[in-house]
């Protein structure tokens, strides 16, 4: 076992490698086969990536496949890493000016919840920030960040004490 399956997980690169098997092979028994094997990782993961999305070599899911969607028609250039509950989705509403997948190139770092939506290029050397929602083409070299969290302060004390649902229902 390499260093790099033991950071970013065996069901990545077990993804992968059927990923790999299933776009090389010319059998449609095989395909069929590897095909079943990634949606069952997947599915184990609470993900959902196209298996014809273009996604370069040397790709990293940090923190595994965990709630990663990524669009059919998206592509993902060489050397990105992709965080947990990131969504990489299309856009198909007819009366939007950015319709289509994303198309992400080389060297894209993408945190944690980010959202990036629609037709849009964004360019090599890219950071993109936990939680944010990128709708917009980014230019090489740039960083995406979100704004000052506001903060609203109550004069009321707040009890947040969680109580399930079938116990409201008491």
């Amino acid at each position: 076992m390499s260093l790099r399956s033991i950071l970013v997980g065996p069901d990545q690169n077990e993804f992968l490698k059927h990923r790999r098997k299933l776009l090389n092979s010319k059998s449609k028994l095989i395909k069929k086969y590897h095909s079943l094997l990634c949606s069952r990782i997947l599915y184990k993961n609470n993900a959902s990536i196209e298996p014809m999305t273009k996604i370069g070599e040397n790709i990293t899911f940090p923190h595994g496949l965990n709630g990663i969607l990524i669009s059919a028609g998206a592509e993902i250039g060489d050397n990105c890493t992709i965080f947990h509950q990131v969504t990489i989705g299309s856009n198909t509403l007819k009366d939007s000016k950015k319709i289509g997948s994303p198309k992400i190139l080389n060297n894209v770092y993408i945190g944690a919840g980010a959202k990036i939506i629609g037709g849009i290029t964004v360019g090599n050397n890219v950071r993109i920030g936990a939680n944010c929602i990128v709708t917009e083409d980014i230019p090489d070299n740039a960083t995406v960040v979100l704004n000052k969290p506001r903060i609203i302060v109550s004069e009321a004390i707040r009890d947040n004490t969680f109580t399930s649902f079938a116990e409201y229902n008491k």
